[in-house]
């Protein structure tokens, strides 16, 4: 049996198989889920500039209403606004319909609690299993049937509580930004407008059909070019849901993930406010990272890849910063979930503190090369006991020593074996990765 809920709510391609009557029913059952315990529940609903938002959102909110809930659209929004507009505003839950960098014409659906967070896989799999017995579900009738309210007012609640994370205004900065004709487009040029920078905004006209095209932080070429021209003092780009955020010095060089970490990082931990001088990260964090934060008395924590596991881990311990170096950024004082707006809006804080280059900051950190490959086999069951695979692993470890590391796992979504290597020499890790890449084609390879 297919499961619905991916490691990111819901995604597909829209009539393809993400259906609108699919969209339906989870509605219902997502309502039936929630008023188990009874009561009057609400429920508010944001979405990011694809084509097809408005028709799930709409199908949805039927489904939603079906089942007795009532259901506020806030409309176009970038996820971490839901999330935040959610635990503040007192919903029951809220539900994003986004499919964050993916084409336009994918889409999904993402489900938060009413404390912001995003559903454990528990309750997740209690929907699904609703859904797939919808005959059951109670269907209210009379005045017990679900409404639905447009509340496009309180976009600004979100622009301001944005605004008020930052001490100070951003007067004399000269910023360019990439908004991926996404949920960001109407959000962070004018937030930063209004924090004093002066503006020069990209990708900011989202028709539907546009997001994510050629722009945004999975394709920031054009962003990198602009910030040399412009002579500004940094570039951002956000994603389709602008919950991942990059930065671009004045050189047109990249900041990703790892290295926004570890400037906020060090600017907090000057303040006291990083909590056991701890940064939570993943198993794809670069080598270079771990480093750069044990240079300013900083450590790092790995986990598996993806943001809810980081947050579980930051929630675990009380830590103060996490994320990935994708851009998911997580500043639990501030948001629930990576926030791509807050992630800028503090990052240009730190730049404005040191008064210095953004190069200065970027260059605090030296990125390893990284080495990976895919390995396409025939089973994953089983290769980690394989000896001969666990022997090249171990050997290519050895050669490489404290100056880089190996990390072999299986996709969780498609026959591959991924091998990653980190070194400072990139021939000579090649080398290296292809070695182990050879073993495994040899002994689980696909013929």
């Amino acid at each position: 049996m297919v499961t619905l809920f991916g490691t990111d709510g819901v995604r597909g391609v829209v009539n393809a198989t993400l259906m609108p009557e699919l969209a339906y029913q989870m509605g219902r059952a997502a309502g039936a889920y929630f008023c188990k315990e009874g009561g009057n529940k609400r429920f508010l609903i944001g979405m990011d500039t694809r084509i097809s938002g408005s028709m799930l959102a709409a199908s949805l909110a039927a489904g939603l209403c079906a089942s007795g809930v009532n259901v506020d659209l806030i409309g176009v929004i970038p996820t971490p606004g839901v999330a935040y507009l959610t635990k503040t505003e007192g919903y029951d839950a809220g539900v994003v319909i986004s499919a964050s960098h993916n084409p336009f014409a994918d889409n999904g659906i993402k489900f938060f609690d009413k404390n912001g967070y995003k559903l454990p896989d528990k309750t997740e799999e209690e929907i699904e299993n609703i859904l797939r017995h919808e005959e059951e579900i109670v269907r209210p009738t009379g005045a017990n049937i679900g409404i639905i309210r447009h509340v496009h007012e309180l976009v600004e609640k979100y622009k301001d509580y944005v605004r008020s994370t930052v001490k100070g205004d951003f007067s004399g900065m000269k910023i360019v930004t990439d908004s991926a004709n996404g949920a960001a487009s109407d959000f962070l040029p004018e937030i930063l407008r209004s924090l004093g920078a002066e503006v020069t905004a990209l990708f900011h006209e989202p028709n539907g059909t546009n997001i994510n095209n050629n722009c945004g932080s999975t394709h920031i070429e054009i962003l990198q070019k602009r910030v040399v021209e412009e002579g500004a003092d940094c570039g951002i780009a956000n994603d389709g849901d602008a919950d991942r955020c990059l930065f671009v010095d004045e050189k047109g060089d990249v900041l990703d993930g790892d290295h926004i970490m570890l400037i906020n990082a060090i600017s907090l931990k000057n303040k006291n406010e990083l909590k056991d001088n701890m940064v939570v990260g993943t198993v794809m964090s670069n080598l270079g990272f771990s480093k750069a934060l044990g240079k300013f008395g900083c450590r790092t924590v790995s986990t598996n890849v993806g943001d809810r596991y980081v947050l579980e881990e930051m929630l675990a311990h009380n830590y103060s910063l996490g994320g990935e170096q994708s851009g998911h950024v997580i500043f639990p004082k501030y948001n629930t979930t990576g926030d791509g707006l807050i992630t800028a809006v503090q990052t240009l804080s730190v730049l404005k503190e040191q008064g210095g280059p953004l190069s200065a900051l970027n260059h605090l950190m030296v990125t390893y090369p990284q080495v990976l490959k895919n390995v396409k086999v025939y089973s994953k069951n089983g290769w980690e006991a394989n000896e001969n695979i666990k022997n090249a692993i171990e050997t290519a470890k050895s050669e490489l020593g404290s100056d880089g590391r190996i990390l072999v796992r299986a996709s969780g979504t498609e026959p591959l074996i991924r091998v990653m290597g980190e070194g400072k020499d990139l021939d000579h890790l090649e080398r290296i990765i292809d070695d182990i890449v050879s073993v495994v084609e040899q002994e689980i390879g696909e013929e």
